[in-house]
């Protein structure tokens, strides 16, 4: 396998992480990533919970689990029954039992008709095109400032021009769920790389592959499957391999895996110097934002050692 940081620089060691075989649906490929693993962090669907949305923009979460550190994950959104549906526009440290008061979350449904049934929640991670604005939105209060970018959005995608995400999440969710079925989620797989055409999109890291498997489904069909699912190739026959033998056709396979590999590789924009800035830590867990060249996002370190990353595209 691949040494991840050959291609990614980062302000701590990536040096334990390796990259497998790409894996390509559609316009979107992935690249799956194993590690060294931080044990004892929450994951965020089974320990981390929703307590309640106290009005636009005030966003209630509490780690539940009776020990550990929770990270909140970059930019993840609530669907709830009975309250206007939002996103963080930061990760965060949670400590075990801790409730926190979120009050610059990113309320996405910008008239209450956008309202969800009970049935229909769930948690997801901000489409590609909202995250380098929502991160710009850290630390300032206002439920309404990403409606404009998500109108935008929509109009792009020949939806109705509102500040209404379910348009996208809830509407086409049967389309975008199709990636988790066409993507294997590889055993002690803990991140990934993701491509939208020939084009970086992101990096995911977890602390462990439990974590990595709560987020998944939220990741490849919402976070990266939105722009993927709008730039969905046409399908075109494959040429078949000219072998005369089992063991030549399995050569010519290794050697078409190689290239694939070689060839989304090359798609990785030329590392470049980054800016970190600390926001928050609990112990030695440090919550950085990652700005510089062409990518943005936030990760947590521990010791120099990387614990948590989420970076992606910014431009």
């Amino acid at each position: 396998m691949t040494r991840l940081d050959t291609f990614v620089r980062a302000p701590v060691d990536l040096s334990g992480y390796r990259l497998g075989a790409p894996q390509r649906a559609g316009a979107l490929t992935m690249v799956p990533v194993h590690g060294p693993e931080r044990p004892g962090i929450v994951p965020p669907r089974s320990g981390l919970k929703l307590n309640r949305v106290a009005g636009y923009g005030n966003v209630e979460l509490h780690n539940g689990a009776p020990s550990g550190v929770a990270i909140v994950p970059l930019h993840i959104g609530y669907i709830q029954e009975g309250a206007q549906n939002h996103a963080l526009c930061s990760a965060a440290l949670m400590g075990a039992g801790e409730t926190r008061m979120f009050r610059d979350a990113c309320c996405v449904q910008a008239a209450q008709g956008g309202y969800l049934e009970g049935r229909d929640q769930w948690f997801f991670v901000l489409p590609l095109e909202l995250r380098a604005k929502a991160l710009e939105l850290r630390g300032r209060e206002g439920y309404s400032k990403l409606w404009q970018d998500i109108s935008t959005v929509n109009s792009r995608y020949r939806l109705p021009a509102r500040g209404h995400l379910e348009q996208i999440l809830t509407r086409q969710r049967a389309v975008l769920t199709r990636f988790r079925s066409r993507l294997e989620l590889l055993p002690g797989q803990l991140g990934a790389l993701f491509f939208v055409g020939e084009r970086f999109a992101g990096l995911e890291i977890a602390p462990d592959p439990r974590y990595f498997a709560e987020m998944w489904m939220p990741l490849v069909c919402f976070a990266y499957g939105v722009a993927a699912w709008q730039q969905e190739p046409e399908q075109v026959a494959a040429e078949p391999f000219a072998a005369s033998s089992l063991a030549e056709l399995r050569a010519e396979l290794e050697r078409e895996r190689a290239r694939a590999t070689e060839r989304v590789l090359s798609w990785m924009p030329a590392p470049a110097e980054v800016r970190t800035t600390e926001e928050e830590r609990y112990l030695d867990l440090r919550l950085h934002t990652v700005t510089g060249g062409e990518l943005a996002g936030q990760l947590v370190g521990e010791h120099e050692r990387l614990v948590y990353a989420s970076l992606f595209a910014a431009a």
